[in-house]
């Protein structure tokens, strides 16, 4: 089984690390990483990764993972990406995003007629794609495995190892990791976050979320339409 792990410039590292830690535990998998070239790709935040692979030769996946960040929105007005996410998603056995990555499977027309999520800020601009909105920590439709901001990405690799290897791989996994959070905060969400808080935050990223609403509609447009 390789799980192909698609990283571009601007992604936000945890998207990947947080997934990329519970892939490598799989005992039967091979994950190969993935980049737009063999240079290093930095992500948000300054963190460099290498790529194992490019998009001219990388193997067929039997997983396809695309990780979200401020870099989406580059990666889906550049046809040659776009194409690449495509045929891989078009002959992988699964098909999976973490946060704003989900834009990229719907610019490649992935989420057509499926339930998906991405990030909160973002969630309304899967329709644009022909996918269902679900405003869940992950989704799963059927090959489709797509998980929330950030975070989830956790929960969601759980979710694609317990999908691969089954449920007691993905527990054994989980206490190895010693993923049981606790945070000290109620306020990881904006269904439970104080109202004051999610409306700073929207004001604050407003710019940037324009900008890929934007993004957005130019590509669903071009790809979609």
């Amino acid at each position: 089984m390789i799980i192909g792990m698609f990283i571009f410039p601007d992604m936000t590292q945890l998207d990947f690390t947080g997934p990329y830690e519970v892939f490598t535990k799989l005992q039967d998998s091979e994950v190969t990483i993935v980049g737009p070239s063999a240079a290093p790709v930095t992500a948000s935040g300054g963190l460099r990764f290498l790529p194992d692979r490019t998009i001219d030769n990388a193997p067929a996946f039997d997983v396809l993972f695309v990780p979200g960040g401020s870099g989406v929105g580059a990666i889906m007005e550049e046809h040659t990406h776009v194409d690449f996410v495509r045929e891989q998603g078009l002959q992988a056995k699964y098909v999976t995003s973490v946060c704003t990555g989900a834009l990229i499977l719907g610019a490649a027309g992935l989420l057509k007629g499926y339930r998906a999520t991405t990030h909160w800020l973002s969630l309304d601009l899967l329709s644009l794609f022909g996918a269902e909105p679900v405003a869940d920590r992950v989704v799963i439709d059927r090959n489709r495995i797509t998980g929330g901001g950030v975070t989830a990405g956790i929960d969601f690799a759980l979710s694609v190892a317990a999908e691969i290897e089954g449920p007691d791989t993905a527990r054994m996994i989980q206490l190895l990791i010693e993923y049981n959070p606790s945070p000290p905060f109620a306020s990881g969400h904006p269904s439970i976050a104080d109202a004051r808080l999610v409306d700073a935050v929207r004001k604050a990223r407003e710019p940037l979320q324009q900008q890929r609403i934007e993004q957005a509609k130019r590509v669903a447009e071009r790809y979609c339409g």
